[in-house]
């Protein structure tokens, strides 16, 4: 299974966008997949003016002027294990890049990258829509995120197994729910839901705890204990490989 995932969330300026684009989708990811070890690439542009479920002002984002603050494009590359993303590194599979290579990766504003493994994931009803074994979902929501204390780690492990990914496995509309930690890069956490849609997901997502107030009061009292990574959670669609 691609239990290791390489995942970089960035930002582009208006000018050169689509020569951007057009390289990382028809150059930079076919390179990347030459190596049989990586399983898949997905690209993803994120939505704007999201709605999240049960939002109250709860959700914090982090106030570190050393986090990086992309977030309108993700990349995700996976592979079976996070080791396979150090033998070599991305910055030296960067710096041995061709000179187009190098101009094109310093477009890239906010770069923000992590290695990250799989500690669990729940399948949802939704997987016979998944078109191969690897391939990541057309939407996926994501989060990126720090606990506010070691004590609070414990709760918030207890949350996802006890509530959070039960939940989700059961919605329409779900494919998988990963739960992921850092090997490198900020931030510690993320989580990685996968939709057949932007749609479903704002139909099934936004309101899913609304008949269960015990629980969306355990939820909340969580997510008040998380510093955000700059935009997160971000919803995306998958715009490479190109939906169909």
């Amino acid at each position: 299974m691609d239990k290791g995932l390489w995942i970089t969330w960035y930002n582009l300026p208006e000018e050169g966008r689509k020569d951007h684009l057009d390289w990382l989708h028809g150059d930079y990811i076919p390179k990347r997949l030459e190596d049989s070890r990586f399983l898949y690439a997905a690209h993803y542009a994120s939505e704007s003016n999201v709605t999240l479920s049960g939002e109250k002002g709860r959700l914090k984002n982090t106030t570190d002027l050393t986090v990086p603050t992309g977030d309108r494009y993700i990349l995700i590359f996976g592979a079976t294990d996070a080791h396979v993303f150090f033998n070599p590194d991305p910055d030296v599979i960067h710096r041995s890049g061709s000179i187009r290579d190098k101009s094109m990766l310093a477009m890239r504003l906010g770069e923000r990258v992590s290695i990250m493994t799989e500690v669990t994931r729940s399948i949802g009803p939704a997987i016979e829509a998944r078109h191969s074994e690897y391939a990541l979902a057309p939407c996926i929501q994501i989060g990126s995120f720090n606990a506010m204390d070691s004590l609070h780690e414990y709760e918030l492990s207890a949350w996802y197994a006890k509530w959070r990914l039960p939940r989700l496995s059961k919605l329409e509309g779900t494919i998988a729910v990963r739960k992921l930690v850092s090997i490198a890069g900020w931030a510690k956490h993320v989580i990685l839901y996968e939709f057949t849609s932007v749609h479903v997901r704002n139909k099934e997502f936004i309101d899913h705890e609304g008949s269960n107030p015990i629980m969306e009061k355990w939820t909340d009292d969580v997510v008040r204990k998380l510093n955000h990574a700059p935009g997160s959670p971000n919803l995306a669609e998958r715009i490479w490989p190109a939906l169909s």
